[in-house]
């Protein structure tokens, strides 16, 4: 077959064509990506900045004057113990709050994929359907009976209403990924004679790593910028930093010297675990849509 000149031009006209497709995708994730960094990185000059200049001129003047930029303000939220205590605070109900959810969660989606035991299936229906159970609705009888029990403004109280409320998710999600585990794996374990336990611990747990890191990022990132249920649960002693930034701008409105870094400390917690757990992130979700 002998090849003609529009076949011949066909080739690096295709080529063509896929890099411009290719380059204007890239210019658009680009445009979105510089917009959405522009805030954040009017927040960071901001936080750098005094509170007179702040109050003076835009951050954006940094650009031709540089002595703005000073870490005096750090240096006084870091003196501010009521913004160190929230803080900690925050630390305290976080943590617990991703870790025991993993646990709770893995366990119980462990069991709804490979035990069997009567109303199985009916259970896991319900524990679906309580997806669609707003937040909203259980703030006040959970108050009265935190109230009732002496969990009322406490950090426990905060931390097993924010484990309670991200569950039916997280068995949801982990139960849809340990079903595409293969079950020769755990019937040669069981083979072996490995407990349930064992297989639990040492079978779905390190296959299941990153569907467990998804959701551990998930829910740290809900509880950690979390405002509505820690305005409501946690007391004075127990305020986490976004009721702490939000009490500041209650209370000084213009106190952009506290606020300022206190929200960008805020912010860049997430952010760094984020992109620790980057990698599982992506995988637990690519993984979860192809099974």
């Amino acid at each position: 077959m002998v090849a003609t000149p529009d076949m011949v031009g066909a080739g690096p006209r295709k080529g063509l064509v896929g890099w411009l497709s290719r380059t204007s995708v890239q210019i658009v994730l680009a445009i979105v990506g510089v917009l959405w960094l522009i805030p954040t990185f009017g927040l960071l000059v901001s936080s750098l900045r005094s509170a007179p200049d702040n109050n003076a001129t835009g951050w954006w003047t940094i650009f031709t004057n540089t002595d703005q930029l000073t870490l005096e303000p750090y240096a006084n939220i870091l003196d501010t113990e009521g913004i160190v205590r929230s803080f900690v605070n925050t630390a305290l109900i976080t943590i617990p709050s991703a870790v025991l959810l993993v646990l709770i969660a893995a366990l119980a989606a462990y069991a709804f994929a490979f035990l069997k035991f009567r109303g199985r299936d009916t259970l896991f229906v319900v524990v679906v359907g309580l997806l669609v159970v707003p937040l909203q609705i259980a703030l006040i009888p959970i108050a009265r009976l935190f109230g009732t029990i002496g969990l009322f403004g406490t950090i426990p109280g905060v931390v097993l209403f924010h484990v309670a409320f991200g569950l039916p998710f997280a068995i949801f999600l982990l139960r849809n990924f340990f079903i595409g585990i293969p079950t020769e794996l755990i019937e040669a374990a069981q083979m072996d004679g490995a407990s349930e336990w064992r297989v639990f611990s040492r079978v779905i747990l390190p296959l299941g790593t990153p569907a467990i890191a998804s959701l551990l990022i998930f829910q740290f990132l809900w509880v950690w910028n979390d405002l509505l249920v820690a305005l409501i649960f946690a007391g004075n002693d127990a305020k986490p930093l976004t009721v702490a930034i939000r009490e500041n701008m209650r209370s000084f409105g213009a106190n952009i010297d506290i606020i300022a870094p206190g929200a960008f400390i805020q912010m860049a917690v997430p952010l760094v675990v984020f992109f620790a757990f980057q990698r599982y992130f992506v995988q637990g979700l690519l993984a979860g849509s192809q099974k």
